[in-house]
């Protein structure tokens, strides 16, 4: 198995390589389910791509319909918007997500993309260029493909 790849089951309607999602634990159902401790062993609002998917088995599940199969997930690249400053290609960036007037802001989702939180320790993989808009407090941004790294 690759590096930093992780074995987990994934609701069979959605175990598609290449599909992405943010995991955001487990259901109340899922305590009494013996094959709850695969299904927990991501980390809690990280963004995740299926890279393989082993079909040879389905297992029965109490929340997807179609039962679960067995996966291989990493953590997914993430597009963010951040200070242009620090914006250099393979540089290393502490993300520290900007503290904006408020939610309502067309660049939020951009600036405070799920999955990375502040403090990650991240690789700006690519520089995109500018950001689509204009940040209402004046920010210079830049859009950036970046990859947490391990801790």
């Amino acid at each position: 198995m690759e590096e930093g790849r992780v074995v987990t089951l994934l609701g069979a309607k959605i175990a598609k390589v290449g599909e992405e999602f943010i995991f955001l634990g487990v259901s109340k159902k899922c305590e009494e389910c013996k094959l709850k401790n695969a299904c927990a062993n991501l980390e809690l609002d990280r963004r995740y791509r299926v890279a393989v998917v082993r079909n040879d088995v389905k297992h029965d599940c109490y929340i997807h319909e179609d039962g679960v199969c067995v996966v291989e997930v990493k953590e997914a690249l993430i597009t963010a918007a951040i200070e242009s400053a620090y914006t250099f290609k393979n540089s290393k960036v502490v993300f520290e997500p900007p503290n904006c007037a408020g939610s309502d802001c067309e660049l939020f989702n951009t600036c405070h993309p799920r999955g990375l939180k502040a403090g990650d320790r991240c690789t700006i993989l690519e520089v995109i260029g500018e950001v689509p808009g204009e940040c209402p407090d004046g920010r210079g941004l830049k859009l950036v493909t970046i990859r947490r790294e391990a801790t």
